[in-house]
């Protein structure tokens, strides 16, 4: 089954979170920057290429904090595993997103988030 992983930065108490492309699937939706986990890889090893390709941060790690399955419809099963990062160096900026912002975490379950993080988004209100 394929294995993507999902990254919650915080800073300042807010939480880091991109705005999928116009041309992309889920088009125009919010999620946490991650992705796909490749062959031969481990989790965090797919966390610490996909925020270097994403955000231009590199050693970027952290803590597991959440793993379930999800299944989009039309499409095969997928188990999203979601990391605190607790250390990375650089700076994040956009390299993929259509928009990239800080929000506080009481404001995510406002924004139209793609399906698979919104059991994770429900933990995080408490």
């Amino acid at each position: 089954m394929v294995q993507v992983v999902a990254a919650i930065l915080e800073r300042d108490g807010r939480i880091l979170i991109g705005r999928r492309r116009p041309e992309q699937s889920h088009p125009l939706q919010w999620e946490f920057p991650g992705g796909k986990v490749e062959a031969g890889e481990t989790p965090e090893q797919a966390l610490t290429r996909e925020l270097d390709e994403e955000l231009g941060i590199h050693n970027a790690a952290g803590p597991e904090l959440a793993r379930y399955p999800y299944t989009y419809p039309g499409k095969d099963p997928i188990v999203l595993i979601f990391f605190q990062v607790t250390s990375f160096t650089g700076e994040p900026h956009n390299l993929i997103f259509q928009e990239m912002r800080w929000e506080l975490p009481a404001k995510l379950k406002e924004l139209d988030f793609v399906e698979g993080d919104l059991d994770f988004l429900r933990s995080l209100a408490g």
